[in-house]
């Protein structure tokens, strides 16, 4: 399985962190590092250290979205955030990153495989492209 993980975090959130959230998602979904094949943001994101640090030290590509893109996938979010809209003006980021970019890598309509964790400073979410064969 091919997946993209979609990040959102706090200010100055530490690589740390996010990897071992994303982990742990990888983990629930009995996923591993090597199924991962990029990492998506809001474009809103693109001063945050941790997330480019994140990104390096997995040799993945890192795309940041702008909030147009990320509000179109706001019907397809399981867990939007009035607060998160307050601030990003998209009521999600990292399910909406996640499914917008796994749609543009892979074609087809992604599906969430894990909706937004969280740990103290950070979201993640899961998406792929189920294909027929893949299908359970």
């Amino acid at each position: 399985m091919r997946l993209v993980a979609g990040l959102g975090c706090r200010r100055d959130c530490p690589a740390d962190e996010l990897q071992g959230l994303l982990l742990q998602c990888l983990a629930e979904a009995g996923a591993s590092l090597h199924e991962l094949v990029a990492l998506a943001s809001s474009e809103a994101k693109s001063a945050e250290p941790g997330l480019k640090a994140l990104a390096e030290r997995l040799g993945l590509s890192l795309q940041l979205l702008p909030v147009d893109i990320l509000r179109t996938y706001e019907e397809r979010l399981n867990r939007p955030s009035e607060k998160v809209r307050d601030v990003t003006g998209s009521p999600g980021v990292a399910e909406a990153a996640a499914l917008a970019r796994a749609e543009a890598l892979f074609g087809g309509r992604a599906v969430l495989l894990i909706d937004k964790r969280r740990s103290a400073s950070a979201t993640c979410a899961l998406a792929c492209i189920h294909h027929e064969a893949e299908r359970p």
